[in-house]
């Protein structure tokens, strides 16, 4: 589609990392934040690819809403472990170490962030020491895949977990919709299976459809 004005009776916004700034725009009162999360992976290196045959993840913490180091055998043959959860100073900040001036202002003041600091202030703690110590990272691995070794571990690309927080601090594990008479904002999607469901899709139309 070219460029140009687009008009709808209703609009769907699927926004992500910014959808409680895009919520606000739509006159919605916000009663929660979406904070950054970088998730970190490594490749393994491509002659102990064949260490495993099968995903294998660890068991879920129901405190929060992150999967953990996991081990994932690739199609193209390859093997990645990943991600951890380390607190994100910008929400489109995939390089280590990144940095946005009004990310981080918006998430100082967000009076979630303190409560949700203080809830998890060990296993923050734990991600950071992880991210800035390979050594670190490597035992998280071991756990699952004891003979791996540093040398084994490549470091590739980061993703940005999008994860909504409420005012009171708590993480929101499941789907949060907050809606206008004109717009539907899909603000927080369980990862990574629900945010590519036909289902789940072919049931927020169908709500929209309804009031239109």
């Amino acid at each position: 589609m070219g460029g140009g004005d687009v008009r709808g009776r209703q609009v769907t916004f699927c926004a992500g990392i910014q959808a409680d700034r895009l919520a606000r725009l739509a006159g919605l009162r916000v009663d929660f934040a979406m904070v950054p999360f970088r998730g970190e992976y490594y490749d393994v290196v491509p002659e102990r690819a064949d260490l495993v045959s099968t995903l294998i993840y660890p068991i879920p913490d129901p405190a929060l809403p992150f999967l953990g180091v996991h081990l994932t055998p690739t199609v193209g043959a390859g093997l990645t472990v990943g991600p951890n959860a380390v607190l994100g100073l910008a929400r489109e900040g995939y390089a280590k170490y990144s940095f946005n001036r009004r990310d981080a202002t918006d998430l100082a003041r967000f009076r979630g962030a303190y409560p949700m600091a203080r809830s998890h202030l060990r296993t923050g703690a734990r991600e950071l020491r992880n991210s800035l110590w390979k050594t670190g990272y490597l035992r998280e691995c071991q756990k699952y895949a004891p003979s791996l070794d540093a040398d084994d571990l490549v470091p590739r690309e980061a993703g940005i977990r999008a994860q909504a927080v409420l005012s009171d601090g708590t993480f929101v594990h499941d789907f949060l919709l907050r809606r206008t008479a004109r717009t539907m904002h899909v603000v927080n999607a369980p990862s990574p299976a629900a945010t590519s469901a036909l289902p789940i899709g072919r049931m927020l139309a169908g709500m929209v459809l309804d009031d239109t």
